[in-house]
């Protein structure tokens, strides 16, 4: 009898324990599945609005892509960036059953963004002078400014929207975003085609368009969040309370941005430096391929951090280390299915994957090249969007933050000029110095969750929500 209870026990500790799994793979496929699709379904509206006003001619195409991806550099990816505070501070509260300050703390969060709109304005009323002093003709500098300054009412609901997303998200509310998205995606496309063909506004209808969608996305959450039942019990009036919190939102905002939006702006830096290259036309054209392949796998990984991120700190705020751990090791597990499952699949097809983009062979040739470099990248991407949503959950972006900077503007960025321009690669070496940068910082990153202490984290979850330190 003394040999077979020991048995027993390690038999019925093995069931608990896929039992636990079970549970858990549950809870995190109901965020992850529907994160990835609202990811994609907002990605899809900018990415529309290019399509259709690249049938306009060279001029607006042009001037409707620079000014898309400087306003998601400078705005539209700080305001994500700067909304990943949220997720600690809504995440854990939910999670420690202090239902009420999910509304503080998302009101705290709009307020915040609105006062980081200001300067962003500025920025944008002058966009037309800062390209033009980074050498881009003046025609487009100036249709690219009239983009932006339509673009303007987009920020501010993107002021609003992120917040609601993040509050609904951190409850596992995601099906009502899903459907929003969905909604606004089957509006924005009539409206675009209208403003853009019918009343002949050209690349001023899409940005009209594209603001009008963020808004009535705007619009959609907030009647949800104001007369759905399943937002009772976190719903509440506003308060004074919303201002007293700005400067802990800002001390887990701040890191999270530059955590978020570093990595973004070495890209977009690497793609400018391509268009100094021999043959710039070629260059440019296969590194913005690679990078619109990159961000549309991006969408998927995206939606694992959301949820690594929504585990977790509901987890740590719950004062539940063990199961925050257990849903570290579930999200990584599923990344890494992910990853060898699309990168295996992309370096089958790059033979014809530069097709879907171009029909000239001299770039598809060129892509095939880059595939091997671009499943390396999209390796790394996986992991790091999710360490990223754990970091997030956990509430130490501060360290991811100086990761980045170091991985990225020590590492990647010197390399890759090395690589192109020294030792002539060209576009093949820009790439590369980005997969290095980001293979540096993924190691890191998983080194420091592996060494987690998440009994301390969960402890430190409980000061930050009971006591207000950060």
């Amino acid at each position: 009898m003394t040999e077979e209870l020991p048995q027993s026990l390690k038999e019925k500790k093995w069931q608990i324990n896929w039992d636990a799994v079970s549970q858990e793979l549950k809870k995190t496929s109901r965020i992850m599945a529907p994160m990835v699709a609202v990811t994609v379904l907002q990605y899809l509206l900018q990415f529309v609005s290019v399509v259709m006003v690249g049938h306009l001619g060279q001029l607006a195409l042009s001037s409707v892509a620079i000014a898309t991806s400087l306003t998601n550099v400078t705005g539209f990816s700080l305001l994500s960036g700067l909304v990943g505070g949220l997720e600690t501070l809504c995440g854990q509260a939910y999670g420690a059953q202090q239902y009420h300050k999910l509304s503080t703390y998302t009101y705290t969060a709009i307020i915040s963004l609105f006062l980081v709109c200001i300067p962003i304005c500025v920025l944008w009323f002058f966009m037309d002078k800062l390209l033009i002093l980074m050498g881009q003709d003046h025609s487009i500098s100036v249709e690219a400014q009239k983009y932006s300054m339509w673009v303007l009412p987009a920020l501010f609901g993107g002021a609003i929207s992120k917040p609601l997303v993040r509050y609904m998200q951190t409850q596992s509310l995601i099906l009502p975003m899903l459907l929003s998205s969905f909604g606004v995606l089957c509006f924005h496309l009539p409206i675009s085609w209208a403003l853009i063909f019918k009343l002949e506004r050209g690349n001023i209808g899409a940005a009209i368009a594209f603001s009008i969608s963020s808004w009535l996305y705007v619009l959609f959450l907030a009647f949800y969040v104001k007369y759905s039942s399943s937002c009772e019990k976190t719903r509440a009036p506003f308060s004074m309370d919303a201002f007293l919190g700005i400067g802990q939102f800002f001390r887990l905002a701040v890191p999270s941005a530059v955590m978020v939006c570093l990595k973004w702006w070495s890209l977009e830096v690497l793609t400018l430096l391509s268009g100094l290259l021999p043959n710039p036309t070629l260059e440019t054209s296969v590194m913005s391929i690679c990078l619109t392949i990159s961000t549309l796998h991006f969408t998927i990984p995206y939606g694992f951090g959301a949820a690594a991120s929504t585990r977790i700190s509901n987890e740590l705020g719950a004062g539940n280390p063990q199961k925050a751990r257990l849903a570290v090791q579930l999200v990584m597990f599923l990344a890494v299915i992910e990853t060898v499952v699309l990168s295996t699949s992309l370096f089958g097809s790059r033979r014809v994957l530069g097709k879907a983009f171009s029909n000239d062979k001299q770039v598809v040739d060129y892509i095939a090249e880059m595939t091997p470099f671009l499943c390396l990248s999209i390796i790394t991407d996986s992991l790091q969007a999710v360490i990223s949503g754990i970091a997030r959950g956990s509430g130490w972006q501060h360290i991811g933050a100086y990761i980045n900077l170091g991985a990225f503007y020590l590492v990647a960025i010197p390399l890759a000029v090395v690589l192109g321009f020294v030792l002539h690669l060209k576009a093949k070496g820009l790439w590369i110095g980005i997969v290095v940068g980001s293979t540096v910082q993924t190691i890191i990153l998983s080194i420091v969750t592996s060494f987690t202490d998440w009994e301390k984290q969960a402890k430190k979850a409980r000061e930050r929500i009971h006591e207000g330190r950060s």
